[in-house]
């Protein structure tokens, strides 16, 4: 699952480390939903204790940069989720509000939105869906 993730830090030139290793491997955990970033450098900590919050935080960075992770701004900071394909890093979500469940939405909105922009020139979108999932919706609907 990180081999694809360890090639692209390889082909950017980046030393592979145990803890980069480390932590692609607790960020592949998260491919279905995001993770709090402070949770990040928590695991972080208890594997490598002496490694400092800048170099957790530059790496996140570094992974963001290269498409192997995704990043999102909440009210009470930023989440991080594991890249789900690599040969398609353009893609947007449903987030389920319940239980944080990410689907991958294969529409692009910014294809509809272009059309009606005559002249102008798109230069980057964000785009994501919230609400239940179909489990969480089922659960709702039985209480």
């Amino acid at each position: 699952m990180i081999e694809e993730a360890l090639a692209l830090l390889r082909q950017n030139h980046y030393k592979v480390t145990k803890q980069r290793r480390a932590l692609l491997t607790y960020l592949s955990q998260f491919e279905q939903q995001y993770v709090d970033v402070t949770a990040v450098d928590e695991y972080m900590h208890r594997l490598f204790p002496g490694m400092s919050h800048n170099t957790i935080y530059r790496n996140i960075k570094e992974f963001s940069e290269l498409g192997i992770i995704e990043t999102q701004t909440r009210v009470h900071g930023m989440c991080v989720k594991y890249q789900c394909d690599f040969k398609h890093t353009h893609h947007h979500h449903f987030i389920c509000r319940q239980c944080g469940r990410v689907i991958e939405v294969e529409v692009c909105p910014a294809d509809l939105i272009g059309d009606q922009l005559p002249g102008c020139q798109l230069e980057g979108h964000r785009f994501e869906v919230y609400g239940l999932c179909a489990q969480c919706a089922h659960r709702a609907d039985k209480s």
